[in-house]
């Protein structure tokens, strides 16, 4: 999987083999990714850490999360369907 720079971040993103995996697992494809990074909701954790998450209305799971990292990089760590946010994360 190809690394990309995300305009929102200002930085360059990689998606680490877990989340790769998840994503073949759950059929979300590199594309459906970059725009959730790019356009998802932000629910933080602390300063470097978040979920980003996005309903897709054309797919059966509809909200899908990624839990990333923002350091040098946006690293997407994994990537969730059928996501909830809890109500203190």
């Amino acid at each position: 999987m190809e690394e990309w720079f995300s305009e929102r971040f200002g930085r360059p993103v990689r998606v680490t083999r877990h989340a790769r995996e998840r994503m073949v697992e759950r059929g979300i494809e590199q594309a459906l990714v970059r725009d959730l990074l790019e356009t998802g909701a932000a629910t933080h954790k602390d300063a470097r850490r978040m979920w980003l998450s996005k309903e897709y209305p054309s797919r059966d799971d509809h909200l899908i999360c990624a839990a990333v990292v923002s350091e040098e990089q946006v690293v997407v760590k994994t990537v969730m369907h059928r996501w909830q946010l809890l109500e203190n994360p």
